[in-house]
């Protein structure tokens, strides 16, 4: 098994083949991960939350789901999950353009964490795909309006996922400290991900 500690406000990306297990370990309960996945054989095909709600006619996805791409492919089947669901997948990626609508100037981001690793293999994106915001709680009420809230205190909350393809994964340690989503007191933490030979 293949351990990765993602630093906080860092990114990072993982090879995968199909079969392989991942889990994405909330090591600290309070953080933010945004997660992506790009097929390996091909720059222009990734996971699509668009595409994903569309097929399973939903906003949040539940323990057995099939996770597709921007070209209908399978490519995740979500298998485990002990932090009772709910991971947002409508947000977009923090970028350095919503820091500095806040005023913030040089702050790290989900975006430019993911356009660094992809680069890493060789990888060019004209755009950033929305993540899959793992642990991430903005539930949309009746009214349509959305509350954002910070994560369930669960150390150690684990999403697992088996891989229907060799792809790259793309996580990032979420630094956003704008909205009340991330981290007990707003600060991103580790995390950890791991990888088992299917």
């Amino acid at each position: 098994m293949q351990t990765t500690t993602v630093r906080a406000a860092h990114g990072a990306s993982i090879e995968v083949l199909a079969n392989d297990e991942v889990r994405v370990i909330n090591t600290s309960g309070t953080q933010v991960v945004d997660f992506w996945c790009l097929l390996e054989s091909g720059a222009d095909e990734y996971l699509s939350m668009e595409h994903c709600r569309e097929v399973l006619g939903k906003i949040y996805f539940s323990r057995g789901d099939i996770l597709i791409s921007n070209r209908y492919t399978p490519l995740i089947e979500y298998i485990e999950d002990t932090t009772g669901g709910h991971h947002d997948t409508l947000i977009a990626a923090c970028s350095s353009e919503m820091y500095k609508k806040f005023g913030l100037a040089e702050h790290p981001s989900c975006a430019s964490n993911f356009l660094k690793a992809i680069k890493s293999h060789s990888r060019v994106m004209p755009f950033v795909p929305s993540p899959w915001n793992l642990f991430m709680r903005a539930e949309v009420k009746e009214d349509g309006i959305i509350a954002y809230s910070r994560p369930p205190y669960i150390p150690a909350g684990c999403v697992g996922l088996r891989m229907l393809r060799d792809a790259i994964i793309v996580v990032s340690a979420c630094p956003d400290n704008c909205y009340p989503t991330n981290g007990g007191d707003g600060s991103p933490r580790d995390f950890a991900i791991t990888v088992s030979r299917g």
